[in-house]
């Protein structure tokens, strides 16, 4: 169960980028990230007053008001550096920290102890990703088009960031108790689209999108925080080194998508790649 809540996290967090990614290649990233996250607020707030569960305690708030922190710095960056590099490079890139720093601190500090199969899963899901990340044709060079560097390079300083902003992200959710029902997740969107809302003002970003750019934003956004209800639900049914790694597969998404509806091609890395994502998930859920 654990698993497969947790690879649904992972397509609804893939689906999300997508469409924001694309938005962002018309509009500022951070001015979609508040799009993203008011409409990520209004739908948990409606689960959360639909759903008979807990109200959660003060930690448990406290956690949800911190991954929101994470959730808000994270997508105003990511959603920047998509709007500066290739989403194939930027994505993936965004997803190391949100891997290594929830495993890193559910072994050393949580006591969490994977089996030697979800190991292996673990390792493989490391080139997975890097694989997946390689481009998948010739990117805008020195000058031309909305990035100024490498096509490597555009956005990936922006990404780093998000990175870190995800691990957070994961790390504080999966500490909100089983007894807390949805309300910290209410409370870490309000706490996203507050920290969002300070980064546009400090990078002096357009506060208003059209109409139409809005609407997608705000329902892909909402996308987002079923994503994170899911991880949520994840982590209380497997490891948190476990689900996050699962979840954190959503790069493989935006390729898959971009291959479909964009009908970009996948070079032989990224076919690899995506082979050992799946790789990496049967192991994992063989445990």
């Amino acid at each position: 169960m654990g698993e497969a809540l947790a690879l649904a996290s992972a397509l609804c967090f893939g689906v999300t980028h997508f469409v924001n990614g694309l938005v962002s290649r018309r509009m500022d990233g951070i001015t979609v990230a508040l799009y993203a996250q008011l409409g990520g607020t209004v739908v948990a707030l409606w689960l959360a007053m639909s759903s008979s569960g807990g109200v959660g305690t003060a930690c448990d708030y406290g956690f949800g008001a911190l991954s929101g922190v994470g959730t808000g710095v994270g997508v105003a960056f990511l959603y920047r550096a998509m709007s500066q590099g290739q989403m194939s490079v930027v994505v993936p890139v965004s997803d190391v920290g949100a891997v290594a720093l929830p495993v890193l601190v559910g072994v050393a500090f949580l006591g969490e102890r994977p089996a030697t199969v979800a190991w292996v899963g673990i390792a493989a899901a490391v080139p997975a990703l890097w694989l997946v990340s390689q481009a998948s044709g010739p990117g805008p060079r020195p000058g031309r088009g909305r990035g100024t560097g490498s096509p490597v390079t555009a956005g990936v300083p922006a990404a780093l960031a998000a990175s870190t902003c995800f691990g957070v992200q994961f790390l504080a959710m999966a500490q909100v108790g089983a007894d807390g029902g949805l309300w910290p997740v209410v409370v870490s969107r309000i706490a996203s689209l507050l920290v969002i809302t300070a980064v546009l003002v400090l990078f002096r970003s357009p506060a208003t999108m059209p109409g139409r750019l809005t609407a997608v934003a705000c329902a892909a956004g909402a996308v987002g925080t079923v994503a994170i209800i899911l991880y949520l639900a994840a982590t209380r049914h497997q490891l948190m080194a476990v689900a996050t790694v699962l979840s954190a597969l959503y790069p493989a998404i935006p390729v898959l998508l971009a291959l479909v509806f964009l009908h970009e091609r996948l070079t032989r890395w990224q076919t690899a790649g995506l082979v050992c994502a799946a790789a990496a998930i049967a192991l994992i859920a063989l445990r």
